[in-house]
């Protein structure tokens, strides 16, 4: 680059930072003064867990706090910490007492060291970059538990690295000098604009972060701002592309897709995607990296019927090098989009051809207000899957699979009443709340629609009312439970007003009628499918903070039968197919491989040759094992691993997940031979 370019860039970016001032010393309002004590009252007296807000829970919240601030160690230094040592014996005191001069006062401290990081590499870029990439230096990637640098030369390096590393992903990707330094300048620059707008809501709301995440990750408190974008997502009448976005440290991560929404149709966005860049039709992309994520959700959000184009690095991408960008239609959802829905698929074996049923439920919902103003023909998840059941055994099938992957859960009457389905009369779920009550839900109504053979379909995404149905199902014996392990939300939150926004409360907590909670564990399948969905990215064990798993008495229930003394069989006889099948072959080995990889992959070299090497390497494995899963299906192999998730199978190719429906339909195919006598009303 020539010096003449950046100098030119650098006297502009002079008048920039001359037009804005630093931040001025933040001071809380006499609102946020008032509503800390409440919330403070709320988790002592309303939180499901025994909170005690003292010095031991000042530690927590102290260290949560800093871990919001600044969770990767890179602006703070140690001195910086100790001079805020007093907070961590007096967050509570600070929260009780609505004093919140010494938790603002900490964020200041931040934001100049953040306000002097983002300048000094601006300056940086102003010298110029080494675009060499020759050194032997590597970049450690995860730094929550390093300890605090304690010279500000120590953290200079580090964002030298960083620096290194950033310009060195851009060059992968093709990028040439100028582009590269065009597009870290506006990165930097965007960082520290946004860092010069904070206010004091955003303050206050990094500190409510901390105090209510240190206690659980549901648990939170909604600015006025915040409420209002909450109460549009429970009406659905959210315009956007229909995606759950989670923070990830400096990223924004996709942690689950509404069903039926756009997200979901179009297909190219996938759980655990890490959005690095967000655009409008026609505009440029704005890099994200670093940005809160309540404003990237604004910059994805718009008027149905426009685009919004990501810039998206997968899930399973081995370096940040590999992004891809998608564009997405925003849209509404509607019930229909979220309708359980049927069909009949046909299993040959050398005794005939077996129809099986397979429901999918996208979701447990109820028209609640035709539902409230007495209309008799509301549309609910229980009265879609009778009509369903209904044709499906008109036309003769044999078993019946309910698909409930990616089924994030809803409403918990629809979970109860679906479950009366398949029993006659009995309860299906345990409520605990905070003072220890419980509560008990269960099918009053006598007699089963359906009584025949039952399997269950479950994965990592399937959590709350999904694992209810399906624990229930397997504590009953009504059935099979197959797939992977699931999400593990086990709670109940409500929202409650206070004089300044809300708080989300966790209130209770969910229990199966064995008496085992749902919380943190999940539903474990009697027959597990391999995942490329990283439990260590997804699932209520991923979160900081979760409340653990217990057990409290269990109920009275009869059971129906008992799949468990065939479970050896049927594994046996899943392990056979599944050998021998292309789909899940692969799904065993990049399970397997992701797992290596996110071991191995806790460093990234600044030498160009050696990190092209290694993500060549990386990439060469994962290839491999998609041409294996593609010869195997017929299928033309592909030159390039980055194309895998972007290429159809083809007509006639068995995608994955439909894959896992036939093999569900086959298990319990195996079931059904294996059981002599199916309907339970013959049987009892």
């Amino acid at each position: 680059m020539s010096l003449l370019v950046t100098l030119g860039r650098s006297a502009v970016l002079a008048v920039l930072l001359a037009a804005t001032s630093a931040l001025a010393d933040v001071e809380p309002s006499d609102a946020q003064r008032q509503v800390a004590p409440e919330v403070a009252e709320s988790l002592r007296y309303g939180h499901y867990a025994d909170v005690s807000l003292d010095d031991a829970w000042s530690g927590r919240a102290f260290s949560r706090y800093l871990d919001v601030l600044d969770g990767q160690r890179a602006f703070l230094l140690d001195r910086d910490v100790a001079a805020f040592s007093d907070l961590e014996t007096g967050m509570d005191e600070a929260l009780l007492e609505g004093d919140l001069t010494r938790p603002f006062a900490l964020y200041q401290r931040y934001h100049d060291r953040a306000e002097s990081r983002f300048e000094w590499l601006l300056e940086r870029l102003d010298e110029g970059i080494d675009f060499a990439f020759d050194s032997d230096q590597r970049l450690e990637l995860e730094r929550e538990d390093v300890p605090w640098a304690g010279q500000q030369a120590a953290l200079d390096e580090l964002w030298m690295k960083r620096l290194k590393n950033a310009a060195l992903t851009l060059t992968i990707s093709d990028q040439d000098a100028e582009q590269v330094e065009t597009n870290l300048r506006q990165r930097y620059e965007g960082q520290l604009s946004r860092l010069r707008q904070t206010n004091e809501g955003d303050v206050f709301g990094l500190f409510m972060a901390a105090v209510t995440g240190s206690v659980d990750p549901h648990t939170g408190y909604l600015s006025p701002r915040q409420g209002e974008s909450f109460d549009i997502q429970m009406r659905l009448s959210l315009e956007g592309i229909g995606a759950l976005l989670q923070a990830d440290g400096e990223y924004v991560k996709v942690s689950s897709l509404v069903p039926g929404g756009p997200a979901e149709r179009d297909g190219a966005l996938q759980p655990a995607d890490r959005i690095i860049g967000v655009g409008q039709a026609g505009e440029e992309i704005v890099n994200v990296v670093g940005m809160r994520l309540d404003d990237v959700v604004d910059l994805i959000r718009g008027p149905k019927g426009s685009v919004v184009r990501l810039e998206v690095v997968p899930a399973q991408a081995v370096d940040m090098t590999r992004s891809k960008v998608i564009d997405i239609t925003r849209d509404t959802v509607d019930l229909e989009d979220q309708a359980a829905q049927g069909e009949v698929i046909e299993i040959e074996r050398d005794d005939g051809t077996h129809r099986l049923g397979v429901i999918e439920i996208p979701t447990f919902y109820v028209d609640f207000d035709a539902w409230q103003a007495g209309e008799e023909d509301y549309r609910s998840t229980t009265r879609d899957v009778a009509k369903e059941i209904e044709r499906l055994k008109d036309e003769g099938v044999e078993g019946i699979v309910l698909d409930l992957r990616n089924n994030g859960g809803g409403a918990l009457q629809e979970a109860n009443s679906l479950i009366g389905l398949f029993i006659d009369r009995g309860p299906t779920v345990q409520v605990r709340d905070a003072r220890g009550r419980i509560n008990l839900y269960g099918d009053t109504e006598s007699g089963t629609l359906y009584d025949g053979p039952l399997a269950v379909l479950v994965n990592r995404l399937s959590a709350s009312a999904s694992e209810i149905f399906a624990g229930a199902i397997q504590d009953y014996g009504r059935g099979l439970v197959v797939g992977t392990d699931t999400f593990g939300k086990g709670t109940v939150q409500t929202l409650n007003e206070l004089s300044h926004g809300e708080i989300k409360l966790t209130r209770a907590k969910f229990y199966r009628i064995s008496g085992a909670s749902t919380q943190h564990r999940g539903v474990a399948p009697d027959i597990r499918f391999p995942s490329l969905i990283d439990p260590e990215m997804i699932g209520e064990s991923s979160l900081d903070n979760a409340l653990e798993w217990d057990t409290v008495r269990e109920v009275q229930y009869r059971t129906y039968g008992e799949p468990r003394q065939y479970l050896e069989t049927l594994r046996s006889r899943h392990q056979e197919r599944a050998a021998q099948h292309p789909n899940f072959h692969y799904l065993e080995q990049q399970s397997e491989l992701v797992s290596r990889l996110r071991d191995q992959h806790t460093s990234v070299s600044l030498n160009r040759e050696q990190r092209q090497r290694e993500v060549e390497a990386q990439e060469a494995e994962r290839l491999a094992l998609e041409n294996e899963r593609r010869l195997a299906l017929g299928l033309d192999p592909l030159e390039d691993w980055a194309d895998a998730r972007d290429e159809e199978d083809g007509e006639g190719a068995e995608p994955i997940d439909r894959a896992q429906i036939l093999e569900a339909a086959q298990i319990l195919l195996d079931y059904t031979q294996l059981e002599d006598t199916w309907h339970y009303a013959e049987r009892n």
